[in-house]
């Protein structure tokens, strides 16, 4: 039995595959026969499809050759049209031809065809260019179709109803010269599967192509410039509208979420939405319009940031539509240019519409960013709000705020120019800026800068600064300093000051910066600030550009061109063995000298009043020196000038009070001393009640000529002269010597070296014999009475000065 089963069911199967296989010979038969069918009325059924499809059509439409395709499309019957053009009616006018393809596929329904009708189910189109064009005066060859009217019985329509379509390898641009927009695909693969619905229909579409442009202002660039975009798109398509559902798209290597709606009946509006939740900052930047990324590209963020951009707007407008971009960031690290930002967090935005009805371009473009916080150069910053606005001429406002510890200056500021240790900062300002080549220019502050405590190292001169206290008040361009207190060693200064126009200065001509100073101070050594008479060293310029050089680059610019007026009044003047009191002065200090100006002081019981300017050339500074000395304690005066370098006449052999005009020049060393041999000028004295106390050289005339008279105290009467001096030589005027002890005339040279060469004449008359006479006349004449003693004192063979017998050669 079981073998008699077996043999039926066998026969049942090849009874079916016999008739399976008739089938399949006879559907290759009819494909055969269509073929040959259509091989044999090609000319006419190409001649029926080209009149039918140009029904629709404003121009022409062309195609070169058409042959089946019979395994493409099954059971569908496909037909491939070889080179098929499609122009409107003015192409010789424009040249741009809408469509130009080799191979145009379409996959008709066989047993329409049979009949003469054309049913066209699927489009493929390969290796082909669209070009919709738009001329400058808003005429487009997408005219090349008829507006479809009112369909008439037996009409087909001015479309088919496509199920399936795709396009290989294809160039699709869209060129509007007259809203100057420009976008341009080049689509390696885009296919389509649609399904109909009462209302229109949904599509489900895989694409692959390379963004040429997508330029909604062709004189702002394009976005997704050189992108490949792939992913897939669900739309849905009715007659007033396409939306395009969110899904994920693959731009430029980077995951983004894409949805989009696009008005068709009435208007030409269009939203488009994109979203990628981890992107880097660059790489976003990339995606977008020159003119924005060329703004975004001056900042860099290392990590990956939040994303959403929507672009809202009207095909038909002229310009840029609305683009509104969103980011997150959250501890990440931000680079600029002027340093790098750590662990910083903020919202930013971006908008070419920040004035509602102002229009959406780069006059109306702002970036915004709120809640900033970070760490720079170990310093917290905060910013509430930070607007960058009009990027045709941009604009920075916001705020900024920082309290940190000043020895974190270090990392910013080089420690040849400044170096900071203890101290404390508090900075809250509001700013607004030009930027102008991307660099802040003509800048407001409005705000304050609070120092406390600190000490600095200012050191090309060499100055240390201690607990210094400041605050800095900025109102607009200006800039006033109160509160300052500092000290250097046993100096204390209280200062304040104003720089007017400061910022804007400080920017464009820090050479005209001028700062006006009022100096108070208790106590003022001033061999503290010997720095201040040497040429300021110069800070070693560093090739590498990093944020400490550029901070000590813009500071050391300032603080090479900074002018400085000063007002200054101190109580107690020290300076070696110098002291004064109720000290006023007036100075104007730049990078090559310092003026003095105004200056007057009580010293050794008297009056000075001084002027004077000191120029800086390095270790050696010349300097010019005017004063005036009014009724000053000789001897305390010659004990602080550390007797002028003389070494027979010291401040113990003198007593009495001196007035003086002095005219000086000369050279100072950067250590504050004088430079032997270096002074030039002239000295008018007159001496008052004066006591010339164990000097030696007149103890030697005196001895020699009057051993009988006591020269250990000689008291003078109103002595008057003048000096001369040149380099180590002091040149004496004839000068007429009164005293207690003996009268005598001197002239001569005095050298602080070589050269002494000095002619006394000494009346050998004793004086006391003509202290009661009151009669200048009289007094005069007993004066010269009786012998005349001629000495001169010069040098001698061992360098010290001999006093022999011997008067003033007469000169030819």
């Amino acid at each position: 039995m079981i073998p008699e089963k077996t043999s039926r069911i066998r026969k049942v199967i090849r009874r079916i595959l016999q008739v399976f296989g008739i089938l399949i010979v006879l559907i290759f038969a009819a494909y055969a026969g269509m073929a040959w069918y259509i091989n044999a009325h090609k000319k006419e059924m190409l001649q029926s499809l080209t009149t039918e499809l140009n029904k629709n059509i404003n121009g022409s439409l062309t195609i070169g050759d058409m042959e089946p395709a019979f395994l493409r499309s099954l059971p569908r019957l496909s037909l491939n049209l070889k080179n098929v053009t499609i122009r409107d009616s003015l192409y010789e006018k424009h040249k741009h031809t809408f469509l130009q393809a080799e191979d145009f596929y379409i996959a008709v329904n066989a047993l329409a065809l049979l009949h003469g009708t054309i049913e066209i189910k699927k489009i493929d189109i390969k290796n082909a260019s669209v070009d919709l064009f738009t001329d400058k005066n808003g005429y487009s060859n997408s005219n090349v179709f008829k507006k479809s009217g009112t369909k008439k019985n037996g009409e087909s329509g001015a479309l088919p109803e496509l199920k399936k379509f795709s396009l290989d390898h294809v160039d699709f641009a869209i060129d509007n010269q007259s809203k100057k927009k420009l976008f341009h695909f080049n689509i390696d693969d885009l296919d389509g599967d649609l399904d109909y619905t009462p209302e229109g229909f949904n599509a489900k579409l895989n694409l692959n192509t390379l963004v040429k442009s997508m330029a909604f202002s062709t004189d702002r660039g394009s976005f997704l410039k050189d992108k490949i975009v792939e992913g897939k798109f669900d739309i849905v398509y009715t007659k007033d509208s396409i939306a395009v559902l969110p899904n994920q798209l693959e731009i430029g290597g980077e995951d983004f979420v894409v949805s989009a709606g696009f008005q068709l009946e009435k208007s030409a509006d269009f939203e488009i939405h994109i979203k990628n939740e981890k992107i880097l900052w660059k790489n976003a930047s990339r995606l977008l319009a020159p003119n924005i990324s060329s703004r975004l590209d001056l900042f860099d963020l290392k990590e990956p940031i939040f994303v959403t951009c929507d672009i809202v707007g009207d095909f038909n407008d002229f310009g840029d539509p609305l683009i509104h971009v969103k980011a997150k960031i959250r501890d990440n690290m931000l680079t600029t240019s002027g340093g790098m930002i750590d662990n910083c967090s903020f919202d930013g935005e971006f908008t070419n519409h920040n004035i509602a009805d102002k229009g959406f371009d780069d006059a109306n473009s702002a970036v915004k960013i709120f809640n900033f916080k970070g760490d720079y150069a170990g310093m917290p910053i905060l910013m509430q709000q930070t607007l960058i606005l009009n990027f045709d001429k941009p604009i920075a406002v916001g705020d900024f705020s920082s309290e940190f510890e000043i020895g974190k200056l270090n990392n910013i500021i080089d420690k040849d120019l400044l170096g900071f240790s203890k101290g404390t900062a508090v900075v809250k300002v509001n700013y607004e800026a030009d930027i102008v080549n991307y660099e802040l220019a003509k800048p407001k502050l409005e705000g304050t800068i609070q120092i406390k405590n600190a000490d600095v190292k200012y050191a090309p001169r060499n100055l240390d600064f201690n607990d210094i206290s400041v605050i800095l008040n900025f109102k607009d361009e200006d800039l006033s300093i109160s509160n300052i207190h500092l000290r250097s060693g046993k100096s204390i200064v209280n200062m304040e000051g104003s720089i007017r126009n400061f910022l804007n200065l400080y920017y464009t001509a820090p050479e005209k910066i001028v700062v006006d100073w009022k100096v108070k101070s208790p106590q003022l050594h001033l061999g503290e600030f010997m720095g201040f008479v040497s040429t300021r060293k110069k800070v070693k310029s560093v090739k590498k550009k990093s944020t400490r050089a550029n901070f000590t680059e813009d500071l050391n610019k300032l603080f090479d061109n900074i002018n400085v007026n000063m007002t200054m009044n101190v109580d107690k003047l020290f300076y070696d063995r110098f002291y004064a009191t109720n000290v006023t002065a007036s100075l104007f200090l730049n990078d090559s000298g310092i003026q003095l100006k105004n200056a007057g002081l009580r010293h050794a019981d008297g009056n000075l009043k001084l002027s004077g300017t000191l120029s800086q050339q390095g270790k050696i500074n010349p300097f010019q020196m005017n004063a005036v000395v009014t009724n000053v304690n000789i001897s305390k005066f010659f004990y602080a000038f550390d007797n002028f370098g003389l070494q027979s006449l010291q401040a113990k052999n003198l007593n009495g009070y001196l007035s003086a005009n002095t005219n000086i020049s000369g050279k100072i060393t950067d250590q504050g001393g004088v430079v032997p041999k270096s002074m030039i000028g002239k000295v008018d004295f007159g001496l008052k009640k004066v006591k010339l106390l164990q000097f030696s050289p007149i103890k030697s005339i005196g001895k020699f000529a009057f051993p009988f008279r006591d020269f250990d105290t000689i008291s003078f009467y109103n002595l008057k002269g003048d000096f001369d001096i040149s380099g180590e030589k002091v040149t004496i005027s004839p000068m007429q010597i009164n005293s207690s002890i003996l009268n005598m005339d001197v002239e001569g040279v005095y050298s602080f070296g070589k050269g002494t060469n000095i002619y006394v004449t000494v009346p050998l008359r004793n004086p006391k014999k003509d202290k009661d006479i009151t009669d200048a006349d009289e007094l005069a004449k007993r004066r010269n009475r009786g012998i005349m003693l001629r000495l001169i004192a010069a040098d001698g063979d061992d360098g010290k000065v001999k006093v022999s017998l011997g008067r003033k050669q007469k000169q030819d």
